[in-house]
């Protein structure tokens, strides 16, 4: 399977609208280019990840216009598109108005939403993301032609215990949209690489480039294969591509070849 990730810029000044043509524009660039099966778009691309501010008034419905524009831009380049995560708007399960996800969407190549997912764990530490945005509830996980995709967000590659369950639901390459900052770029990396060794899986992680509402973003986008070695890495912040070949059988060679998965002890 080839995956292509999309390290873009998100700029403060930039209108959503315009950020949507020219992020559809470049799915197409990008299939056109690189022939991928699978492209993969950061978190919150439509805002910005610490565009607090802003998640209220750019909230949208799941099928909304970026939910739209994306299947559309799948559709047209022909490819399964992770594309990112969005401030989605929706009915609050308590009924008391309306709640805020952090919901990633993944479209087929005929446009099709395969599979959504909530975030599960908000940043923030009791402000931001953390109050702003309702917890997702459960794990996703999507069958694509060559394997099975396991979803999670940004500060989800904190908690390992995600990850096994992603595992257990049969995932074989972990696809992780964030727009983690740069005063923790080395954290990014260490978990990018730990989750792929622990669970053997290939780890698609797509970070964003730039600044959001004023903080530098970590960019460092990385593909990492099941025995933890990088296979791909952007070079720093910018935006970026990166295409990567992965092998899917590695994932059932390191698990036979070092069946540490098979010693499980705990839940």
């Amino acid at each position: 399977m080839r995956a292509s990730l999309l390290q873009i810029a998100v700029d403060d000044d930039e209108p959503v609208n315009s950020r949507r043509e020219r992020v559809s524009s470049l799915v197409r660039q990008v299939a056109e280019r690189e022939r991928p099966d699978l492209i993969v778009l950061p978190e919150l691309w439509t805002t910005g990840a610490f565009a607090y501010e802003s998640f209220a008034a750019e909230a949208e419905p799941l099928q909304g216009p970026t939910y739209e524009v994306m299947a559309k831009a799948a559709r047209d380049a022909g490819v399964w598109l992770h594309a990112g995560s969005i401030p989605e708007r929706a009915a609050s399960d308590s009924g008391a108005g309306d709640a805020l996800y952090n919901t990633s969407l993944v479209f087929s190549p005929e446009g099709e939403l395969a599979v959504s997912y909530r975030k599960i764990h908000r940043f923030g530490f009791d402000k931001g993301e953390a109050v702003l945005m309702g917890a997702g509830a459960e794990l996703a996980t999507v069958r694509v032609p060559e394997a099975v995709l396991g979803l999670a967000t940004c500060y989800d590659l904190r908690f390992p215990e995600l990850f096994r369950g992603l595992v257990d639901a049969g995932a074989e390459v972990f696809v992780v949209p964030a727009g983690w900052p740069a005063r923790r770029r080395s954290h990014w990396s260490l978990f990018a690489r730990a989750r792929a060794v622990e669970d053997q899986v290939y780890v698609l992680a797509c970070g964003t480039a730039g600044t959001h509402a004023g903080v530098d973003q970590a960019g460092a986008s990385v593909v990492v294969d099941p025995w933890g070695e990088v296979l791909a890495e952007a070079a720093g912040a910018e935006e970026e591509v990166l295409t990567v070949d992965l092998d899917l059988r590695r994932v059932a060679e390191t698990r036979e070849q070092f069946p540490a998965l098979k010693d499980r002890r705990l839940p």
